[in-house]
């Protein structure tokens, strides 16, 4: 894969891998997606979920003050179908891990 396939947000280009699996992924693949979950500055777990692929886009994040647009923070936002037909979506990090199955 190409630098030039590499998807990127306004804040930093994706691991390459999460970036190949994506650009790779249809809609309606089954995938399992591993977050790591942080509560507090000392909790941490590791929390994997399945369900079907539905696309993936950019979420153009809030600030709570008034900045210039090109401060905007870009993150990779991935939408899937959870098995009990929940919609749910989540914002790809360097812990993500994202798999076919």
């Amino acid at each position: 894969m190409s630098n030039q396939e590499l998807i990127q947000s306004s804040t930093r280009t994706l691991n390459p891998e999460i970036s190949n699996t994506l650009n790779t992924l249809t809609k309606g693949q089954r995938i399992r997606v591993t977050l790591k979950l942080r509560v507090g500055s000392t909790a941490t777990w590791m929390a994997p979920v399945e369900g079907i692929f539905r696309h993936f886009n950019f979420l153009s994040t809030g600030i709570a003050t008034d900045r210039i647009p090109e401060d905007d923070i870009v993150v990779v936002c991935v939408h899937f179908t959870k098995d009990n037909g929940e919609l749910s979506s989540f914002t790809v990090d360097d812990h993500t891990t994202i798999e076919k199955i």
